[in-house]
This record gives structure tokens, C-alpha cells and sequence, in this order.
């Protein structure tokens, strides 16, 4: 959007800065329209020079974000898996026989 609007900007500081060369040759203007005109295009200029970095400085963002939804879901997957499994691996009571390691090595399986 920074960008469209940077460019109608351009195409009517270009307009005004054509339209001043054509009064200029028709008749003598002051120089003080010019001198602004030259700082507008100068100011518009570092504008978009700032509005190109910003856009850089936000794909390198937006890429480490993405890169950190990934990390986030591999990491809340293996979670899950540690909690079942963690669950899973319960002795069923108190006691801890071989019986009851057997049958959940089964049920593992």
C-alpha cells in the first residue's frame, strides 16, 4: 500500500516538476518553487529507500516466524508422543511385577 501511494506521489511531484519546466520557459518563476519541488524529490526519494528497507527488514521477520511455527509444531508433537508414552508406561498399580511389565510391553507393541 506504502508503496501505490509512493508512486502516485511520484507521478504527481513529475507532473507539478513538468509543469513548472513548462511555465518556466512561458514566463520567469521564482526559484523558490523549483528549490522545493528538488526537496520533495529528494525527501520522496529517502522514503522510498527507508519504505525498501522496511520491506526487506519484514520478509526476514515473516521467514523466522514461519521457521518458528515449524520449530512450535515439531516440538508440541514430541511433547504429545513424551506425555502418552510417559503415560503408557505407568505401572498399573502400586506394584511393578514381571507380569505386569509383560503385558505392557505387549500393549506397547
Amino acid at each position: 500500500e506504502l508503496e501505490n501511494q509512493l508512486t502516485t506521489k511520484s507521478k504527481t511531484l513529475d507532473e507539478l516538476k513538468q509543469s513548472l519546466a513548462s511555465n518556466g520557459s512561458a514566463e520567469q518563476t521564482p526559484e523558490a518553487p523549483s528549490l522545493r519541488i528538488a526537496e520533495l524529490c529528494e525527501m520522496k526519494d529517502s522514503i522510498v529507500n527507508q519504505v525498501a528497507q522496511l520491506k526487506a527488514s519484514m520478509q526476514s521477520i515473516l521467514e523466522q516466524w514461519r521457521a518458528y511455527d515449524e520449530i512450535y509444531a515439531d516440538v508440541s508433537l514430541m511433547t504429545t508422543r513424551y506425555l502418552y508414552c510417559r503415560e503408557q508406561c505407568k505401572p498399573s498399580g502400586e506394584e511393578a511385577s514381571l507380569e505386569a511389565l509383560k503385558k505392557q510391553v505387549k500393549t506397547l507393541q
